[in-house]
């Protein structure tokens, strides 16, 4: 898949559950996105919460070509120039702001800004975007303020993190405005620690299977 075939609808069509991958070691970042795509992951979220990060995403689009990489927690415009010269085919934000939603960045590879209002939704419409982080998504008013949402702006879908994990993703999944789901869990503390990626593998198989069975 090349980079003109993306945009943030293929993207989410692509996901089910998009991984939240926090780089602490470089030399872990390609065995922990190997273990999620042979679980059937096939996009990839590595947040720029660490100085690794950048690398990593270099690393991983080179070991795994038909991964979509991206990168989160993008803040600013110099953030979205680094990620996609790293290599990345998507930055995530966790807000919306003017200069990044007019960004000439955006021509090059898809923004999937933050939301957490309908002020924000109307912002980001405004700008052409319809694709929407629903961040913190627990925090905002979860499931209920999603269906809200779906009357006003019935175009829009949604990818709802923070707070989502094994418990309610699947709720997430069945709500018709939400086209993927992202999160931390899929990828527990302990299994990293422990390089035990075909424990990894199977936790993503299984939450796949439970994610799409409820669709």
């Amino acid at each position: 898949m090349t980079l003109n075939q993306l945009d943030a609808k293929t993207i989410f069509s692509y996901a089910t559950i998009i991984p939240v991958m926090v780089i602490d070691q470089l030399e872990l970042a390609v065995p922990q996105a190997e273990a999620l795509y042979a679980g059937g992951i096939k996009v990839l979220e590595v947040t720029l919460r660490t100085p690794s990060a950048l690398e990593a995403i270099d690393q991983i689009r080179r070991a795994i070509p038909d991964a979509i990489v991206g990168a989160g927690t993008v803040l600013n415009t110099q953030d979205f120039r680094n990620a996609r010269n790293a290599g990345a085919q998507f930055v995530i934000s966790p807000g919306l702001t003017s200069c990044l939603l007019s960004s000439d960045d955006t021509a090059a590879i898809p923004l999937i800004p933050g939301v957490s209002s309908a002020s924000n939704i109307m912002l980001g419409l405004e700008h052409g975007y319809e694709c929407f982080k629903f961040f913190p998504a627990e925090a905002s008013g979860g499931i209920d303020a999603l269906k809200s949402f779906q009357g006003p702006f019935p175009t829009i879908q949604f990818c709802p993190t923070g707070g989502v994990n094994s418990n309610n993703f699947r709720s997430y999944l069945q709500l018709s405005n939400v086209g993927c789901v992202g999160g931390s869990w899929i990828l527990p503390k302990e299994l990293i620690a422990q390089q035990k990626w075909n424990d990894i593998t199977s936790l993503c198989r299984e939450m796949i299977r439970i994610g799409i069975k409820n669709q």
